[in-house]
């Protein structure tokens, strides 16, 4: 089933990954699901009304399982209403790694690429910071995806996300050339690492929720943090731990969206529009990947609550060219 171009009709059946699944009570005094459901190409919100955990039984965030249920459009958005659910059973020949999108790169690739930028680096000091961190959490980056529902929310998305900021940032440095092109680049590969403590994932490698220091401290902050304990242990005592944290702290651009404060000066500015650019790109890709040329997707929450419009001059397929 193609989520994003799927269109209110009769009865449909499908196997589905459940992203999100949470048990909630209705304005009657009911019980209700409300889920993500989701496959390799794409997403959609799901309600089972009326639910009964005897009747219809228990389920969490990284279960495969089969619907029966209509398709209907809520506030310019395609809902599924689930009618029957179970659980996929072993005779349904259903393999997971089919359910749980990823981004088509190899991984160690990705982070080979990274850490070989970092090991290059000239200044002794960013050399040391970035090599340590990527070392650290090599085992967690080879899987992490960079956002629970927005950006690159799928395997393997964190890698990827950092690694097409960092071809942005190479291609900015070489018409501004006057930017400290290794104090960005340290940056960009650095700028999301506090998300490893962000999120709490489940068994398919997606993110289920937000951890207690996600949710108290968040990504921005606790990179910083990381960032200056590794400076700490590394015995480094210029300004160079000072000014990767406050990238870090200030790369969601305005306090609105959670940055600790506004970017103070140009490699910290060019890290935040830069961020800003390749995840808006993608989500337009992901909304308009599977739209008809000539038509428009539902209302994006996520950009705006814009609806997008495919003009059918390219393929809208997010595949930045990173190797």
């Amino acid at each position: 089933m193609k989520f994003d171009n799927i269109s209110p009709s009769g009865s449909v059946d499908c196997f589905v990954l459940l992203k999100t699944v949470e048990k909630k009570t209705s304005a009657k005094g009911g019980f209700y699901l409300d889920a993500t459901i989701a496959d390799k190409s794409g997403e959609m919100n799901a309600k089972l009304w009326d639910y009964s955990e005897a009747v219809h039984g228990v389920y969490e965030a990284g279960n495969l399982v089969k619907l029966r249920g209509t398709v209907s459009e809520y506030r310019g958005v395609n809902q599924f209403r689930i009618d029957r659910i179970r659980l996929v059973l072993p005779e349904d020949g259903v393999d997971i790694n089919d359910f749980v999108p990823s981004t088509g790169f190899n991984e160690a690739d990705m982070w080979n690429e990274l850490y070989n930028i970092a090991d290059a680096f000239a200044d002794a000091d960013l050399k040391a910071i970035v090599t340590t961190i990527l070392k650290d959490k090599k085992e967690q980056m080879l899987y992490w995806p960079a956002a629970f529902k927005m950006h690159h929310a799928v395997k393997g998305g964190l890698l990827c996300h950092t690694l097409s900021i960092v071809r942005l940032a190479e291609a900015v440095c070489r018409v501004y050339t006057f930017a400290d092109r290794e104090l960005l680049l340290a940056g960009v590969i650095l700028h999301d690492i506090g998300k490893i403590e962000e999120f709490e994932l489940n068994s398919t490698g997606l993110v289920s929720g937000y951890s207690p220091k996600g949710n108290l401290v968040g990504h921005l902050v606790s990179g910083a943090v990381t960032v200056e304990k590794t400076a700490e242990k590394l015995g480094i005592t210029s300004d160079v731990p000072m000014l990767l944290s406050h990238m870090l702290i200030s790369h969601h651009g305005d306090p609105e969206f959670g940055a600790a404060v506004l970017p103070q000066f140009l490699e910290a500015e060019l890290l935040s529009q830069l961020d800003m650019m390749d995840a808006t790109v993608f989500e337009i890709c992901e909304a308009t990947e599977d739209v008809k040329s000539g038509e428009t997707t539902g209302r994006i929450f996520g950009l705006d609550n814009r609806k997008l419009y495919n003009h059918g001059r390219t393929s809208n397929k997010y595949d930045p060219k990173i190797f």
